[in-house]
């Protein structure tokens, strides 16, 4: 294995330590010596990559983006309809919620703390809200809400992101449940209703 490949390696071990550790503890309470002894290096060597902490928070930030996007691809390659990938996106609350229920949402958590720090970077993390925005949009554009997608999609992220936040305050398995399954009635209600025909007239109703 080259130089290269092990810098790289180790860079993005540290990178995906610090994710998981700004998720689970938090941006502010996870220091360089938490993501240090996570990764089993010393404090000489983890220097060597990154310099400062907001460092580490940028090329997480940037992680988080990278991952969002292959996520939104795959369901974009994966469904079939334009229902049938907002549902993804629903379905998503039920697929992290031991984790959501531990922890939050992971977007929201970190842009909540960012913005509350007054940090830098704060702009950076909601852009990856902004990626879920342009994509449900599109979503609904594919369903023939042109005039609406956008509120639309504002209004269905709005409300996963109150969902994680009652399941993190609460810890109740079933109120995610039930809340996915209403998101889910309420896509199938924003489906067009199929064109009824008028029927044929035929000789003997004509009369």
């Amino acid at each position: 294995m080259s130089k290269a490949t092990t810098t790289a390696s180790t860079r993005e071990r540290i990178v995906q330590a610090a994710d998981d550790l700004f998720y689970r503890r938090g941006f502010e309470k996870t220091s360089f010596a938490d993501i240090a002894a996570d990764v089993a290096l010393a404090r000489g060597n983890f220097y060597y990559h990154f310099k400062s902490k907001d460092e580490i928070l940028g090329a997480v930030i940037a992680l988080r983006a990278a991952r969002t996007q292959a996520m939104l691809d795959g369901w974009t390659r994966g469904a079939n309809t334009p229902v049938d990938r907002l549902r993804c996106f629903a379905d998503m609350l039920i697929r992290n919620r031991k984790d959501i229920q531990r922890y939050g949402c992971p977007v929201g958590t970190l842009c909540a703390e960012l913005a509350k720090l007054e940090h830098a970077a704060s702009g950076d993390a909601g852009m990856i809200f902004g990626q879920f925005r342009g994509w449900l949009r599109m979503q609904l554009e594919a369903l023939g809400r042109k005039d609406d997608a956008d509120m639309l999609a504002m209004h269905l992220l709005s409300r996963s992101q109150g969902i994680a936040a009652l399941a993190n305050a609460f810890h109740d398995e079933a109120f995610i449940r039930r809340e996915v399954a209403l998101i889910d009635a309420w896509l199938q209600s924003l489906q067009p209703m199929p064109e009824k025909h008028p029927a044929r007239r035929t000789k003997n109703n004509a009369r």
